[in-house]
């Protein structure tokens, strides 16, 4: 049977990290719904473009078409025995959606460990990150600073700070990301699934937390 985890946490957890450990240490494919928009974004698929169309209207995208996505990356074969699942479902109504799509796979939620952090923790990793213009290394001038300040280690790009990388934009998401995620919390702490980690401790730390949950009992 499929295992599927739903990893939740707010910008600045340590959310993208942890799921590219997981995804090695388990062998599920990390599925994020982001990169998911981009690949059909920049394929120009038929679900990429209809995405486009909301994007570039500065609309959400629908449900419809974001569950379409999902479905059809989870009915590749590198998802066969599951998938660990990064910013989907986001809303009660989608997490009913996924239910349902999962039980076509044979499949059901099985985990869905939330990461969590102070917000002032949060803004800190956030608005400290630097990115270079070549090709997206990422920096942080407290705890991964460059050997030379605004350069980049690894091609000598210049770095520069992202729009949503500013402290201003920063508690604005994660602000956004209460709001958005708290019915979709409750919704699977009802169901028992839900487990809460704290995401402010070293990586190692977490990593350790996470792989107890997901261990088989």
């Amino acid at each position: 049977m499929p295992t599927y985890i739903v990893l939740l946490g707010p910008p600045g957890v340590g959310k993208g990290t942890q799921a590219k450990i997981i995804a090695e240490r388990t062998g599920l494919p990390h599925v994020s719904s982001g990169d998911l928009f981009r690949e059909n974004i920049h394929g120009q698929t038929e679900l990429g473009k209809l995405a486009q169309i909301y994007i570039n209207k500065g609309e959400l995208v629908t449900d419809d078409a974001t569950i379409a996505m999902i479905r059809e990356r989870l009915s590749r074969p590198d998802c066969a025995f599951g998938a660990l699942m990064d910013g989907f479902p986001r809303t009660p109504a989608q997490a009913d959606a996924f239910s349902e799509m999962l039980a076509d796979f044979g499949g059901k939620v099985d985990h869905v460990p939330c990461l969590l952090a102070p917000e002032e923790m949060l803004v800190e990793r956030l608005s400290g990150r630097w990115t270079c213009r070549a090709q997206g290394h990422v920096f942080h001038q407290r705890h991964n600073p460059p050997q030379k300040p605004g350069v980049c280690d690894m091609d000598g790009s210049e770095l520069y700070q992202r729009d949503d990388d500013k402290i201003e934009t920063v508690r604005r998401r994660i602000q956004v990301y209460a709001a958005q995620t708290e019915l979709l919390i409750a919704y699977y702490r009802r169901r028992g699934l839900l487990t809460e980690i704290d995401g402010g401790r070293p990586v190692e730390e977490v990593t350790a937390d996470l792989l107890a949950i997901l261990e088989p009992k």
